[in-house]
């Protein structure tokens, strides 16, 4: 029998004291000791007894937080329009979609109409199909060609394992919901309404496989269109946007491999664009008669070829446009007269435009300011000359533009409505830059309130990734206002192993040279420390995930530096997970860490894994967050690593771990739950900050 939570609260006085099981294996000759590996296994009763006894210590620890996080919270919800509707856009279809949001609904509802005028057609709403369910999270949906099915994948337990569910749009009727445990995210259509495609996973839960389904018949009777053995490979699926192909890319940390389904001869086997060839990536946008491939072949940054759907052989590749060395190609978008580029340039994002015609040239799209994002939003139709992107800055909200790819001109369609008297005019964005052991810059996005001097007395809260070549792109955040006004200034380090710098970036913050990673961050945040933008009593860092490894691994690093660290769902045992090709996740990962059983990445790993090298000595308040049922990081992870922690640290400073028992990765799948856990982490953090009065 379980213990609740309460009864826990009731018994316990003091941190729990998770019981050492001390396990000793020696890989490549050294001893290692794993002293709470049965911590893994959510089905056994002591497991979950552990992890509500710490969800109740970390409640009777908090419970002078909660006024504190009622006013974040009623703050935070104070900034949003929750009656709200999303812009519409025009499907090849013909009609107009958009969602919207009502006062007191956790979800979406999705909705479409004939032109403007028309009359509103709900075809999902969310919230009923998420009533009674502690999680639900629709990850895609997709209508037929022709406008009158609607196909979507829904999780109900923050697993990833998504149900496919096809509904008839003019009587509402479900037609079908047999296709059970699929991937979240592949998913698309053949034209002739009836056939369907989607995904599957391996054992290690890695999606290898895609399905041709038909409405309406067992799932036992889908053919298998497409099989990836190889384990560092992960596979997905999804409609061109002309409509005339279904794309299958297979790739891994390195390589790339794209299929090709004709949409209205769904029947035939899918065939391939050019075969893979080991640390060679390419993607591709079909136009018409010929493709458009991204590839890094002979460039770091990407580099745009052309070839006729005839015969695509690499061999028949034809440069369209050329490699630069300051000008990061991440996307291609192709519409029947221009393409669309998306790029990164000195750190930040932008957009080209190539015009298709007999003249040919290009621009760039032009944006206000220099610390921004902006990306291609929603465009689902070929044969038009007109742009849907969305622009937003640390203080400017997100906002949807449409812009005419011709003539140069743009709409502003709509801009997130922050309520409360929000003036933009009160906060500052700005780039500052930061000088690593090695000589290399760091850019930092620094946000703060108006009138604030660099003047060595300020809450500092520094937000870090690093992994994967993602990007942390400076963003705008209404909750983020709640931190600001207290007088906090908030930074995002944009550290080696993202791309926010090219590719080099990426490639000189993995593998062999992940540690430049850690010490970028320790380097920015010295560096803002230094020259006045932090008090260095009162130093906040933030990081989920792959970020949640930066988080701890500099906090074994350098625990001095910190006051607070939020480690969210945080990926810390890298040695024991990178070990176990069972686990979701390990294979693909070989070429993004290493593979442990080579005795070289072995011991580089070893060197900053955040659990291997729990030290008896003080660490700062640290506030770990997980979900039980993450797919991606499992909960042990951070359950592991807080119990170690909790052995070795030598100091009295707050240790707490949550972990959300109905979710997973993401956290809660509604919005006021979502807002719920921000309003907790905030106050955590700020009381550790001496802000908890503010």
């Amino acid at each position: 029998m379980f213990m609740t939570e309460a009864l826990i609260a009731i018994m316990l006085t003091t941190p729990p004291d998770a019981i050492a099981k001390p396990v000793e294996t020696n890989p490549h000759g050294v001893r290692m000791v794993d002293p709470y590996g049965w911590i893994r296994g959510k089905e056994k009763p002591e497991v979950i007894d552990y992890l509500n006894a710490e969800n109740a210590y970390t409640k009777q620890m908090t419970a002078h937080l909660e006024p504190l996080q009622k006013t974040l919270y009623d703050e935070m919800l104070g900034r949003i329009k929750e009656d709200d509707a999303s812009v519409p856009w025009i499907a090849n279809d013909g009609w107009l979609y958009y969602s919207r949001t009502e006062e007191g609904k956790s979800y979406d509802i999705i909705c479409r109409k004939l032109g403007t005028d028309g009359e509103e057609q709900i075809i999902l709403d969310i919230n009923a199909e998420a009533e009674g369910l502690e999680f639900y999270d629709v990850t895609n949906w997709e209508t037929s060609p022709d406008g009158t099915r609607l196909a979507w994948l829904a999780d109900s337990t923050g697993y990833e394992e998504n149900d496919l569910i096809i509904k008839d749009l003019a009587t509402g009727e479900i037609l079908d919901r047999s296709v059970t445990k699929a991937d979240p995210f592949s998913l698309g259509w053949a034209n002739d309404n009836e056939t369907i495609f989607y995904a599957r996973h391996d054992e290690a839960k890695r999606p290898d496989r895609i399905f041709r389904h038909r409405v309406g018949t067992d799932p036992n009777e889908d053919v298998m269109v497409y099989h990836d053995p190889d384990g560092r490979f992960y596979v997905s699926a999804g409609r061109s946007r002309s409509g005339e192909s279904l794309f299958i890319q297979s790739g891994s940390q390195l390589t790339s491999e794209w299929h090709e389904i004709d949409t209205s001869n769904p029947e035939r086997p899918p065939r391939v664009i050019a075969p893979r060839r080991q640390g060679i990536e390419y993607e591709v946008e079909r136009h018409g008669d010929r493709y458009f491939i991204l590839t890094n072949e002979d460039a770091t940054n990407f580099r745009l070829m052309t070839a006729q759907v005839a015969d695509p052989s690499p061999e028949n590749w034809t440069e369209f446009k050329a490699h630069d060395e300051d000008v990061y190609l991440t996307g291609v978008d192709a519409f029947k007269d221009h393409l669309v580029l998306s790029q990164r340039r000195n750190g930040y994002s932008t957009l080209e435009i190539v015009s298709l015609d007999d003249e040919g040239g290009s621009h760039l799209l032009e944006v206000p300011e220099e610390v921004s994002t902006v990306g291609v939003g929603t465009n689902e139709r070929f044969d038009t000359s007109m742009l849907r992107f969305g622009y937003q800055s640390p203080v400017t909200p997100s906002s949807v533009y449409d812009y005419d790819m011709s003539d140069r001109t743009r709409t502003l369609r709509k801009q997130r409505e922050v309520l409360g008297n929000y003036d933009r005019n009160d906060y500052v964005a700005s780039r500052f830059e930061a000088k690593a052991d090695d000589g290399e810059i760091i850019p930092v996005t620094l946000v703060h309130r108006k009138g604030l001097e660099p003047d060595g007395t300020h809450p500092l809260w520094v937000y870090g990734y690093g992994s994967y070549g993602s990007s942390m792109n400076p963003w705008f955040s209404s909750n983020r206002l709640s931190l600001l006004d207290r007088g906090v200034v908030f930074a995002i380090a944009h550290i080696r192993g993202g791309g926010e710098m090219g590719r080099r970036w990426y490639d000189e913050g993995k593998m062999a040279l992940k540690e430049n990673t850690f010490t970028d961050f320790i380097d920015v945040v010295e560096a803002l420390r230094d020259e006045g933008w932090g008090d260095p009593e009162r130093i906040a860092i933030e990081g989920g995930s792959a970020g949640g490894l930066l988080m701890g691994a500099v906090l074994n690093m350098r625990p001095d530096l910190f006051t607070v660290a939020h480690a969210d769902v945080p990926f810390v045992d890298v040695i024991n997970t990178m070990s176990d090709p069972t686990i979701p996740l390990t294979v693909g990962e070989y070429e993004e860490w290493g593979n442990p059983n080579d005795p070289e990445a072995f011991h580089r790993m070893l060197a900053y894994s955040p659990y291997d090298n729990v030290r008896e000595m003080d660490y700062p308040a640290i506030l770990v967050t997980a979900g039980l049922n993450d797919s991606r990081v499992h909960y042990w992870e951070p359950a592991k690593w807080t119990a170690k922690l909790r052995d070795l640290k030598t100091d009295d400073n707050m240790l707490i771990m949550k972990t959300n028992m109905g979710a997973g990765h993401g956290g809660s799948s509604g919005r006021y739950g979502r807002l719920e856990e921000i309003a907790f982490e905030y106050a955590v953090m700020l009381d550790q900050l001496g802000l908890a009065g503010r």
